[in-house]
């Protein structure tokens, strides 16, 4: 599974999570994670969205 593919792939859950009504304490930490995430996957090169498989 590639980089970015393990980053959305837990974005998604994390997402889920938030859908679910968590308390303020764990809605923070989810959305700080959400923050790295996404900071995470601005900084990807173009050439690790595609073909990079990690071991």
């Amino acid at each position: 599974m590639s980089t970015v593919a393990k980053l959305l792939a837990r974005k998604e859950r994390l997402l889920a999570q938030l859908e679910s009504d968590p308390g303020p304490n764990e809605r923070e930490e989810i959305e700080r994670q959400l923050a790295r995430i996404d900071t995470a996957l601005s900084l990807l090169e173009p050439g690790d969205a595609v073909g990079r498989v990690d071991q």
